[in-house]
């Protein structure tokens, strides 16, 4: 876009590759984005960064410059020093056919940062454990193993905002103590990168 500036960071501080693999921070500056906001000092000195404001998306960038959102910066899940998409693994567990809604969250880990959880809307009478394997399976082919999802929990409702998104606050909130007997069972030995352990 003509006159508009952007620059994505990653956790360091320091510019992502343009490699369409490397998630970071989007932050954009030009003649029509705001220098800060009106008598909000603690907001400005969230969302700036210098004249840079932070968008608060999670985004790749190709080699030829085009931009992916990935998630939202509250919603990304850091495990291991790499970055899991929300938004991509819930993508991917909705297009099973037993699933009617999924939304995967962040849960605190002692030894990774944070690990994913699926939070799975399915049909009664499902059997879950086989569904859970079957998902399991499914995001194993397309996703790298730090990614999978430590458990699968099921529910009769995802929570949603005011606006109809999956309202991740809500979840977390939900399952906050959960982390330690959920997590330090079913958090695989092997969910980081390579070279993590």
């Amino acid at each position: 876009m003509p006159g508009l500036e952007f620059k994505v960071i990653g956790d360091d501080g320091d510019e992502i590759e343009w490699d369409g693999e490397a998630f970071g921070e989007l932050l954009v500056r030009g003649p029509w984005v705001t220098m800060e906001y009106f008598n909000s000092p603690a907001a400005n000195e969230a969302d700036f960064e210098g004249s840079w404001l932070r968008t608060g998306d999670i985004v790749t960038v190709d080699t030829d410059g085009y931009i992916e959102i990935v998630d939202r910066a509250d919603d990304v899940i850091k495990s291991g020093g790499e970055w899991i998409s929300s938004q991509e693994l819930e993508n991917a567990i909705m297009a099973h056919d037993d699933v009617s809604e999924a939304a995967v969250i962040g849960v605190p880990h002692e030894r990774w940062q944070e690990r994913p959880v699926a939070m799975v809307v399915a049909p009664e009478g499902t059997d879950r454990d086989k569904l859970s394997e079957e998902l399991r399976e499914m995001l194993r082919e397309e996703y790298p193993k730090w990614w999978i999802p430590d458990g699968f929990e099921f529910i009769d409702e995802i929570p949603k905002t005011a606006t109809g998104k999956f309202s991740k606050k809500d979840l977390r909130e939900l399952y906050e103590g959960e982390e330690s007997e959920l997590l330090e069972e079913d958090a695989p030995a092997d969910a980081a990168p390579e070279g993590e352990d």
